[in-house]
């Protein structure tokens, strides 16, 4: 792009000014003259800068030049913590702040761009023209910041950068931006993050509802598909028309928490929202950030928690975006075997960078903080931990031990957990991590990465591929289901069926389950059965709560006419009442991390295909015995041993006829009799319906 196309918006401005300010005039062009831009005579960009200083002599309009100020300007502190990587409320101090100074309106700017040789604001209310409001360094920071007057909440607004390297000249959104202007549209919009919140009672109780020994039960969301408007399809429903809509389902359903896909904000759509461009502002497809903090008090005060999806692993190469951001790879990792990703074609973070990291954590405070989100799904966390991550031989840079381990990120999230819970003890940290790694979810003081819970990838893939199998050859795959016996307690784990088995022609959770249409829906039910029956919290994605054919489409709306059919219905009835025992008896939840919490009855009978295990509490003593008939073959009399005699009662029949099962059962509950099986003195004799679970809680 030429200078002279560059400097476009100054000539047209100068046509169409009205007044002038001399006095702020004769100033403006001292600064400009005198400041470091001015002086540097080689630089690729000097002739530009000259010609800049030029037309600020020569023009009549009057040229507002960014003016020192006092609050919330930038101290010695802020750089000295920002330099050390240890600066973790940088949008207090970076981005757009509308303030005062002298009585004067206006907005103070800053942002950091070390290799740039000039950088201006430009906006709506200068022509988008570089030359009127330029900002100064602050010394060796490399932090450029001014004051604005007249510039207020609403406008719109890029950093203009001009690097001293290449002649490389590019206009970037704000990196600290609060809001953005709608996609297509790539402008920061001058914006507050204030909020007069209302949700003091979720707030003091969170940490009760979300930790190892709570019932945590997610529903993964993303906003553009939930629901559309019914009348226009093509119009996102607000954040402020999705709130009670959003919280009369989950009462309905009986989830705990919403896990909404990333909606920090993204050019691209189609993206979900994983290539973030805006790290510290939710899209304003759906509204402004106060609309967004409507929609987080609401459900806090419906009893309903958030966590959001949060993407620290790569970013997009948008020009307006934090890519090349100065004229050097500022963000990003300078070698693409380190800083490109292969199967994304997005930058990757160079966590060495103390700078970066300060970023990256001051983008999870600033969500636990100003938006009182509940916890943080980190998203791709294995592709961060090594280097050679989805490369070929010769495609990546060992460590400098040799190793493929990637230590400035291992580093980086341990000080972003560390950082997080020294904070914010009461929220949680997830990773979704899908390898062998160790210690994912254990404390950053005995060696681990320092997450609250992992999602357990494993026991998705092999539950699925199981369930693939027709009921007549499941019995040569059992282990499928009982290997993760073998390390379920190694991690603070949680089993989730995400977006991402139903997407890229997956096809939806239905399509995977084996069998006629009947058996469709009771291999649905018996998987969600065996979900909320195993130990570790749980996460379903939405439309998985009532079965919904299709794969996911993030252009249109769920399927919410399919609630019409019992099948569907039935389905939803079953989650229902699955979150609602999960949630209101503390052996399904209590122990979820702890190898106490667990103990298998009968774990050898493939020939039946046939599970039996214990659930226990911690403070109660309570006993709930599961078993699982995995075959569409109904078994009477099928003695399972029990640890106590009595009455057991039946808590869930996933074969019930409300949920569109065959109605086979076992009237309510069984006595214990005296007859040894199992190597307990003690049995049941049940019957267990076709592709069905049973809950039974010993009642003493």
């Amino acid at each position: 792009m030429t200078n002279e196309k560059k400097l476009r918006g100054s000539r047209s401005k100068k046509a169409s000014a009205e007044q002038t300010l001399p006095e702020v005039r004769e100033s403006s062009v001292a600064e400009v003259c005198e400041s470091p831009v001015a002086e540097v005579c080689e630089s690729p960009v000097a002739e530009v800068c000259e010609s800049l200083v030029a037309e600020v002599r020569e023009s009549p309009v009057a040229v507002v030049v960014a003016a020192p100020v006092a609050s919330p300007a930038i101290t010695d502190d802020d750089v000295y913590l920002f330099g050390e990587g240890t600066h973790y409320r940088l949008y207090e101090k970076l981005g757009a702040h509308p303030t005062e100074v002298d009585g004067i309106a206006g907005t103070y700017f800053a942002v950091w761009a070390p290799n740039a040789e000039y950088v201006a604001v430009i906006g709506e209310w200068n022509g988008w023209d570089p030359g009127p409001n330029p900002l100064k360094i602050r010394g060796g920071s490399g932090i450029w910041e001014g004051f604005v007057p007249g510039v207020g909440k609403g406008a719109s607004y890029k950093f203009h950068i001009a690097s001293r390297y290449y002649g490389y000249r590019e206009d970037k959104t704000d990196p600290f931006g609060s809001y953005y202007e709608v996609a297509p549209r790539t402008a920061s919009v001058v914006w507050d993050r204030d909020y007069d919140w209302s949700d003091g009672e979720w707030m003091a109780t969170r940490g009760q509802r979300q930790n190892t020994h709570a019932p945590m039960s997610l529903y993964e969301m993303h906003f553009g598909s939930w629901m559309r408007d019914p009348e226009n399809p093509e119009r996102f429903l607000s954040y402020r028309e999705l709130a009670p809509l959003v919280a009369n389902h989950m009462k309905t359903c009986g989830f705990t928490h919403i896990e909404l896909m990333p909606v920090t904000e993204h050019p691209f759509y189609g993206s979900w929202g994983y290539q973030t461009t805006g790290f510290f502002a939710p899209t304003s497809r759906c509204g402004t950030p106060q609309d967004f903090m409507f929609f987080v008090e609401y459900l806090h005060q419906h009893g309903i928690g958030i966590i959001l999806d949060w993407v620290p692993s790569h970013f997009p190469t948008d020009g307006h975006g934090l890519a090349y951001f100065d004229g050097t790879h500022l963000y990003e990792h300078a070698d693409p075997r380190k800083g490109f990703h292969p199967d994304w074609g997005s930058y990757i973070f160079n966590y060495g960078r103390n700078e970066v990291r300060s970023f990256l954590i001051s983008s999870a405070i600033c969500w636990l903080d100003k938006f009182h989100i509940d916890g943080l799904r980190v998203d791709a966390v294995a592709s961060m931990l090594y280097l050679d991550y989805s490369r070929k031989q010769g495609e990546w840079i060992p460590n400098l031990y040799g190793g493929n381990e990637n230590i400035d990120a291992i580093m980086f999230l341990r000080q972003f957990n560390a950082e997080v819970y020294k904070s914010f003890p009461d929220v949680q940290t997830m990773a979704e991590e899908s390898t062998a790694w160790p210690m994912v979810s254990r404390p950053v003081y005995v060696g681990g990465l320092g997450f609250g819970f992992k999602w357990d990838m494993g026991w998705m893939h092999d539950t699925l591929q199981y369930m693939r199998r027709e009921g007549i050859f499941r019995r040569f795959h059992h282990n499928e289901l009982t290997f993760r016996g073998l390390y379920m307690f190694t991690e603070n784990y949680m089993l989730s069926l995400s977006h991402d088995e139903v997407v890229h022609g997956k096809g939806s959770l239905m399509d995977k389950m084996s069998g006629d249409l009947w058996q469709k829906f009771a291999n649905m039910r018996l998987l969600f059965s065996y979900m909320y029956a195993q130990p570790g919290k749980k996460l379903m994605f939405m439309g998985a709560e009532f079965g919904q054919w299709s794969e996911w489409d993030h252009d249109s709306s769920l399927d919410w006419h399919l609630l019409g059919y019992p099948t569907h219905s039935g389905l939803q009835q079953l989650v229902s009442d699955l979150n609602r025992i999960y949630t209101s008896e503390p052996a399904l939840y209590e122990l979820d991390c702890e190898p106490a919490g667990f103990e298998w009855v009968d774990v050898s009978d493939s020939d039946s295909s046939v599970y039996s295990f214990l659930r226990k509490g911690r403070s109660t003593g309570d006993v709930i015995l599961v078993v699982i008939n995995a075959t569409p073959v109904v078994r009477a009399n099928y003695r399972i041993g029990v640890p106590r005699g009595g009455w057991w009662r039946e808590l869930l029949n996933s074969d019930g006829s409300e949920y569109w099962g065959s109605g086979i059962g076992n009237a309510g509950g069984v006595m214990a009799e005296f007859m040894p099986v199992h190597g307990r003195e003690q049995s049941l004799n049940l019957i267990l319906p076709p592709l069905g679970a049973l809950f039974f809680k010993s009642e003493g």
